[in-house]
């Protein structure tokens, strides 16, 4: 049954491989989007930004924000905010 069912399934192999790979990727980016140093690197990279003038004040503002939310909840050991 197990060798039937294999065979009838083999044209949806193309389909299925590729689904595995989006969830693995889709999954080192969220682990690198909640990596407590990327968001470091983050920050640091906004505030050279200020510092250079690429961007004004209340983008510095809402973006550090947004960065430090992150940082809060991975202190709080949430993985991702949007699920609390």
């Amino acid at each position: 049954m197990g060798l039937l069912k294999e065979l009838l399934l083999l044209p949806a192999a193309p389909v299925r491989g590729t689904f595995w790979v989006l969830g693995q990727v889709a999954a080192e980016a969220e682990r690198q989007y909640y990596d407590p140093a990327t968001v470091r690197r983050e920050l640091a990279a906004l505030e050279q930004r200020l510092t250079n003038g690429e961007i004004d004040e209340a983008e510095f503002d809402r973006r550090e924000d947004e960065l430090l939310d992150r940082l809060e909840h991975l202190a709080q050991g949430v993985a991702d905010p949007r699920r609390t």
